[in-house]
């Protein structure tokens, strides 16, 4: 059974000119590094249209957010900005009021 959600990160993200491609191939990858994850509830990496991206997840407690936020994705988000984005990703932290998972 999947734990219910408090707390999540809403992450949006500019890309260069021409890297979008680029974007979409690091974020699609970054599904295995979160499938390691035991306390990210959902993930979702999304296009906004154009240049804008995000990522949005959830955790059933901080300690889980936190260990996200601290894990490989965050590492590799970081490390890739400069090359990938006009601007360091955004990182929003949201509490969840009501969700519906599977």
């Amino acid at each position: 059974m999947t734990e219910t959600p408090t707390v999540g990160l809403l992450v949006t993200m500019e890309a260069k000119a021409g890297r979008e491609g680029d974007v979409e191939k690091f974020l699609e990858s970054g599904r295995a590094l979160v499938d390691e994850e035991p306390a990210t509830t959902a993930w979702f990496a999304f296009r906004l249209g154009g240049t804008t991206f995000g990522i949005y997840d959830v955790f059933p407690d901080e300690p889980g957010r936190e260990a996200h936020l601290n894990g490989k994705v965050a590492e590799a988000l970081m490390a890739q900005a400069p090359d990938l984005f006009t601007a360091t990703p955004v990182i929003q932290r949201v509490d969840i009021l009501a969700s519906k998972l599977p």
